[in-house]
């Protein structure tokens, strides 16, 4: 991750903007293209945000609870992100848990921990597992289960062509990984009986 130092201008980014689109083959100065690179700029800061969110700090505020022995689960929380080899998007959903050791997160700031790292270049198993550990470091659960599952836009439209694949990435942490009971309800609850 660069630092604000290093980072180019905005000017910088929609001139490359023009560049490329002359290097696809069409006029930047059309009628229909001069806005562009302004409008990709701004379309890149909000799909990029995440480089902005530091995720550790949406878990700064939790509820301590003295004893709360059953899986948080939270379901299909929509994601859009990009994939860092070709800047496709990624969409899909993730489905979260973990069991609770003294400390609970609101559900929205869960699902900010998800917006803050999809909106970053990713490839999704990597995704999977920032947000496992960034519960892991700040909620210190008995056990985290993160699965995620997306169609990737390099390979639908693009490539091999096929519309249908959907990618499931799995990663389960202490508990969640370790009881077959435990693990067997988040996948029942996500709707996947084991």
């Amino acid at each position: 991750m660069s630092t604000d130092d290093q980072r180019p201008s905005r000017a910088e980014a929609e001139a490359a903007i023009r560049v490329l689109l002359g290097w696809l083959g069409d006029d930047p100065d059309r009628p229909g293209l001069a806005k562009t690179p302004a409008r990709v700029a701004r379309a890149y800061e909000d799909w990029f945000s995440g480089y902005q969110t530091n995720p550790d700090e949406l878990l700064e505020s939790t509820q301590k609870v003295s004893d709360f022995g059953r899986i948080v689960t939270l379901k299909d929380i929509e994601f859009s992100s990009h994939c860092e080899h070709h800047l496709a998007p990624i969409i899909g959903r993730v489905h979260l848990a973990y069991l609770p050791n003294g400390r609970l997160a609101g559900i929205s700031k869960l699902v900010r921990v998800v917006e803050a790292f999809g909106r970053r270049l990713q490839v999704q198993e990597r995704f999977a597992a920032e947000i496992a550990d960034c519960l892991e470091r700040n909620l210190k659960p008995k056990g985290v289960a993160v699965v995620v599952e997306a169609q990737h836009q390099c390979m639908t439209t693009r490539g091999v062509n096929k519309t249908a694949i959907r990618m499931v990435t799995t990663e389960l942490r202490g508990a969640l990984e370790a009881d077959a009971a435990l693990r067997a309800e988040f996948l029942h609850a996500i709707g996947n009986p084991s």
